[in-house]
């Protein structure tokens, strides 16, 4: 039993100093922040973005998922993209309706200086 008890100590010492070892013994500089993978092929920045490129836009994986600064800025960017398109196409409906209407009035208002 002594035996037994003496090799899960030892155990836990080496386990323990290996830990230490890796970690850097406990020193006060840490370790530099290691590069972490970004995306392959970013949203374009000099055009709209399209179907193709939402379609192609891959995340990097990073230790607990998806790199959130990456999500975060995809997001944003097709956010911003489609409020705008959604601006421009009810600024397009307008003028269009406006068209229509002009076009229904000017139908239907007698002609000037024609007597029935």
């Amino acid at each position: 039993m002594f035996m037994f008890l003496f090799l899960v100590v030892a155990l836990a010492v080496v386990v323990a100093g290996v830990t230490l070892a890796l970690m850097g013994g406990g020193d006060s500089a840490a370790l530099p922040e290691a590069a972490g993978e970004r995306l392959q092929d970013p949203l374009p920045a000099d055009r709209p973005v399209n179907r193709a490129d939402v379609e192609a836009l891959r995340f990097a994986v990073a230790l607990r998922g998806y790199r959130m600064v990456d999500v975060d800025d995809a997001l944003g960017r097709l956010s911003a993209e489609i409020a705008e398109r959604d601006a421009r196409i009810a600024d397009l409906e307008s003028a269009l309706a406006g068209a229509r209407a002009a076009t229904v009035t000017s139908l239907h208002k007698p002609e000037e200086g024609h007597h029935q």
